[in-house]
C-alpha cells in the first residue's frame, strides 16, 4: 500500500487534517505550504518543461508522499495536469501489495523524461484511515533523467485524456485518475476537484485545500462555470476559451489555453506578450528573464481582465508582480518589482495561446468538474489583497 499527502508547484503543500466528510461526500484535505525551489535557474526550467509537456502528455506539480508498508517517506512529488501517478524517482518503490502489470510507461518533456513500468497497487490518504482504493495503477519508474526539482513522483488528477500516449504499446488507452476511481469506487458523489489556496506572500507557510467531489462554498463567492475548450491541444487538457484585456486595450482576443497549477508564471501567446509588454513598459531582466517596472510604473499599472463566457476576473496590479519577498530567490534586489506575465514561443493561433499558473489561480478559488467538462472561477477574500 502507498498512502499520499499533497504539495502543489513551487509551493510543497503536506495534509494538516482529517477530512470531516468521507463515503459519498467531498473529501477536504487541509494543505500548508513551503517554497520547493532554491533558484531561478530551476524554476525556469521546471516550467519549461512544463510547457514542452502539454504536446507530450506531461504530469507535474507538489506533493509529498508516504510509500509501502512499511510507509517510506518522500521528500517531495507533483500534483497536477495530468492523469498518470507515479512514484519511486527518489526514494524506492517497495510494497508488499503491489503487482507488476508489465505495461511500460513513458513521458518525455523538454528537459526531462522518465520510463516505468504500470503497477497496481492500494492507495491511501495520509489521516484518513476510511478511504483505502484497493486497485490504483501508477508508474513505478525506473529512469528519470534532467527533472530540474526534486520530486519523487506524482499524483495525477486527470482530466483522464491528458493519459493518452504515455503508455507506448497501448497509446489510446487510457489510465483512470485518482478523481476517477474515487468516483467509480463511491467515495465521492462527483467527479469533481475544487482547488484553493492563499497568495504566498511573505508566508511561506499559506493555506491551501484540495477538495475531491465538490467545493467549498465557505472559501469563494459566486463561482461562474465555462465549458471545457474544443480547441486542440488545449482541448486534452483543463483547458476554455477567453479574451484578455488591459487598461481599456485588448491583449489577446478570444482563443484558448490552459491552466496548469504546475506553471508558476502567467504565460501568453508571443504577439499577447509583447502587446501587454509594450502597455506596461516593462523591461526584459536578462539575469531571471522577468519584465523589470519601476516603483513608478507600478502605481500607474491598471487590471489585468480575462473575459470568460460574459464574467470577467481580474488580476490587481499587485497580483501581477512577484512577491518582493521572494526576489532574492530569482536574483532580483530587495526594492526591485517584476511582473509574473512570461512569453511562450508561439504566436496566436496555437491553440494554446495562454497558461494560468499557480500566480494566477493562488488568486481564486477554482472548480474542475470531469463529469460535466467545464472549469469554475470564484473571487475569495485573497483576489484583491496586497501582499506581495
Amino acid at each position: 500500500m502507498f498512502s499520499v499527502v499533497f504539495l502543489l508547484i513551487l509551493l510543497a503543500f503536506s495534509v494538516t487534517g482529517s477530512p470531516v466528510e468521507v463515503r459519498n461526500s467531498p473529501i477536504t484535505l487541509p494543505m500548508t505550504g513551503r517554497l520547493a525551489f532554491s533558484n531561478v535557474t530551476a524554476l525556469l526550467r521546471h516550467d519549461e518543461a512544463r510547457l514542452a509537456g502539454f504536446g507530450e502528455h506531461s504530469t507535474h506539480g507538489r506533493s509529498d508522499a508516504y510509500i509501502s508498508r512499511p510507509i517510506i517517506p518522500l521528500s517531495q512529488g507533483d500534483l497536477g495536469g495530468g492523469a498518470i501517478t507515479w512514484v519511486g524517482s527518489g526514494v524506492p518503490y517497495l510494497s508488499r501489495s503491489g503487482v507488476d502489470t508489465g505495461e511500460p510507461v513513458a513521458v518525455d518533456y523538454r528537459y526531462g523524461s522518465f520510463r516505468g513500468t504500470i503497477f497496481v497497487d492500494q492507495l491511501s490518504f495520509e489521516g484518513v484511515e476510511d478511504i483505502i482504493i484497493p486497485e490504483m495503477h501508477i508508474g513505478v519508474v525506473f529512469n528519470v533523467q534532467n527533472i530540474a526539482i526534486n520530486v519523487d513522483g506524482v499524483l495525477g488528477i486527470g482530466p483522464t485524456s491528458s493519459g493518452l500516449g504515455a503508455l507506448p504499446n497501448i497509446r489510446q488507452q487510457m489510465i483512470p485518475t485518482i478523481i476517477d476511481v474515487l468516483t467509480e469506487q463511491l467515495y465521492i458523489k462527483q467527479a469533481f476537484v475544487g482547488m484553493f489556496f492563499q497568495p504566498i506572500g511573505a508566508n511561506l507557510h499559506d493555506y491551501g485545500e484540495l477538495r475531491f467531489g465538490g467545493t467549498n462554498p465557505n472559501m469563494y463567492e459566486r463561482i461562474g462555470y465555462t465549458d471545457v475548450t474544443t480547441i486542440a491541444p488545449s482541448s486534452q487538457y483543463w483547458g476554455i476559451n477567453q479574451r484578455i484585456t488591459y487598461g481599456g486595450g485588448e491583449i489577446l482576443a478570444t482563443t484558448a489555453g490552459v491552466l496548469d497549477s504546475g506553471c508558476t508564471f502567467l504565460y501568453l501567446a508571443s504577439d499577447a506578450y509583447e502587446r501587454y509588454t509594450a502597455a506596461t513598459g516593462g523591461i526584459l531582466n536578462p539575469v531571471n528573464g522577468l519584465l523589470q517596472i519601476s516603483l513608478q510604473q507600478y502605481d500607474q499599472l491598471y487590471d489585468l481582465r480575462f473575459h470568460i463566457d460574459g464574467r470577467i476576473n481580474k488580476l490587481v496590479p499587485n497580483a501581477q508582480i512577484w512577491p518582493r519577498s521572494l526576489n532574492h530567490k530569482i536574483n532580483g534586489g530587495l526594492n526591485d518589482i517584476f511582473l509574473i506575465v512570461k512569453a511562450l514561443e508561439t504566436p496566436t493561433g496555437s491553440g494554446k495561446d495562454f497558461i494560468l499558473g499557480y500566480v494566477f489561480l493562488q488568486r481564486f478559488y477554482t472548480a474542475f468538474d470531469s463529469q460535466k467538462r467545464r472549469i469554475g472561477f470564484a473571487a475569495t477574500g485573497y483576489t484583491n489583497i496586497d501582499v506581495n
